[in-house]
């Protein structure tokens, strides 16, 4: 919208208004010459473009161009100035009404909920899903935020919440009209002590919510992004974030939030209650996966990548099929699955989706009946055997053929000459093999199997 501040016209997010008296060259700008009705003369109808609402510029001839760079490199597009197909493109899509900002980020002055236990309350439904699944939807969505925070929702059927939840269309009683389909899906307000609209989420109830369908946005995804400005939290600019402003769909079932969103929430309320100190743990297991690493201790586990500091996440938020306290993991990228152990079990996963069949015995390895758990295990890419250790004993299962290989089990002090104590777990990196026992971590070459260093548990994962 345009604002009038000390006789000088700003441009806000949304529509094309008109100018307030400046009348720019737009082929100088390089911009098409927008007609009287997307200007807003004598047109009530809504524009075809919209602009981030977080872009607040004094239009004189070269702010324009100013405003569009900023967006550009918001969005990691190619920065021109010029109104491209790519930004229209960008502009064009689905997006939530929340200004944009840089990285994970907080509102100005960070507000957030001075309690860890909130109330919501559905005000009002829309037509496109059943009540049932409008009331699972939003449900899963606030539990999305509590599996990584302190932060407890309980749902109230009267009375006002602290995040009231309501569907409408247009103008609607907030300042924000909603703009039709296919524009904004919805907004939501920061906490606000002081404000009885703090809180609060409002669908456009234009688009078309679908329970998980590609058809139309799906309530779950948007609600879970909404929720999380509810709760303190602005636009990220990470592609792949549940805070980044545009839609896009995302199977429900496969849906976890990404580092960047846990670190922002995290920052605001905490670690979620009784979580363990990553510092000096005995890890349950430790596994590569899709270029992350993964540390696993009771019902969490830390991840880490090359670009990204460790963020900590509960195991049943990223795969809900998966046991808790596992004993041991490991990934075969050639098979792209991940195997987790607990007992005498083993469960196989492709990206976060349980492979029919399992959990499998250990037996589906090949391993005999007196090995009752799986202590640790480890794949070596470069050969394509696994090693799964049990006690004082390791085994070498050979991926391709998968069965154990002749001359198995080992005794680890043969195999690992210089390695004290049990393997807890186990775990390579650039062709080296670490083995965790208790608090210290054996490095040992791959090829000749020569003890390289003894260093701390935490040497992967600083905390």
């Amino acid at each position: 919208m345009l604002q009038r501040v000390g006789g000088r016209a700003f441009l806000r997010g949304g529509h094309w208004r008109e100018l307030l008296g400046w009348s720019p060259s737009w082929a100088e700008l390089g911009i098409r010459s927008p007609s009287r009705a997307e200007l807003g003369l004598g047109s009530p109808s809504r524009a075809e473009l919209r602009i981030p609402r977080s872009f607040l510029l004094v239009l004189t001839p070269n702010s324009l161009l100013v405003l569009l760079k900023e967006m550009q490199k918001f969005f990691k597009l190619k920065v021109t100035g010029t109104l491209n197909k790519e930004t229209l493109e960008v502009m064009k899509k689905p997006r939530c009404g929340v200004p944009d900002v840089a990285a994970y980020s907080t509102f100005e002055g960070k507000p957030k909920w001075q309690k860890n236990k909130l109330t919501y309350r559905i005000v009002n439904y829309t037509p496109d899903m059943s009540i049932p699944e409008v009331d699972e939807s939003i449900k899963k969505a606030l539990q999305v935020w509590a599996n990584v925070t302190p932060l407890r929702f309980t749902r109230i059927n009267k009375g006002i919440a602290d995040i009231m939840i309501s569907f409408a269309t247009r103008v609607h009683g907030d300042a924000q009209p909603f703009d039709g389909p296919q524009g904004t899906l919805a907004h939501a307000f920061a906490p606000s002590p002081s404000s009885g609209i703090g809180g609060d989420a409002h669908f456009d109830d234009d688009e078309l919510f679908t329970l998980g369908s590609s058809k139309g946005p799906v309530l779950f995804l948007v609600a879970a992004h909404e929720f999380g400005h509810s709760l303190g939290l602005s636009h990220s600019d990470v592609r792949g974030a549940l805070m980044f402003p545009t839609y896009s769909f995302t199977d429900p079932d496969s849906f976890s939030l990404s580092s960047d969103d846990i670190r922002g929430i995290q920052s605001l309320y905490g670690l979620t209650d009784s979580e363990p100190d990553c510092r000096n743990l005995v890890w349950d297991a430790v596994t590569t996966f899709k270029g992350e690493t993964m540390f696993f201790k009771d019902r969490f586990f830390w991840r880490r990548s090359p670009s990204t500091s460790a963020a900590q996440v509960l195991i049943k938020s990223f795969w809900p099929s998966a046991p808790d306290n596992i004993d041991a993991a490991y990934e075969d990228p050639v098979q792209d699955k991940l195997f987790l152990f607990k007992g005498k079990q083993v469960w196989a996963f492709k990206d976060k989706n349980l492979e029919p069949g399992y959990p499998k015995p250990l037996s589906s390895f090949g391993l005999p009946a007196s090995v009752t758990k799986v202590d640790a295990a480890v794949h070596n890419k470069n050969s394509g055997k696994t090693l799964l250790f049990f006690d004082i004993y390791y085994y070498s299962y050979d991926e391709k053929e998968k069965k154990i290989d002749k001359g198995n089990p080992k005794r680890l002090e043969n195999g690992f000459p210089g390695l004290t104590g049990e393997v807890t777990a186990a775990h390579m990196s650039n062709s080296n093999i670490y083995l965790f026992s208790g608090a210290n971590l054996f490095e040992f070459s791959s090829s000749n199997r020569n003890l390289l260093r003894l260093l701390k548990s935490d040497h992967f994962l600083p905390c």
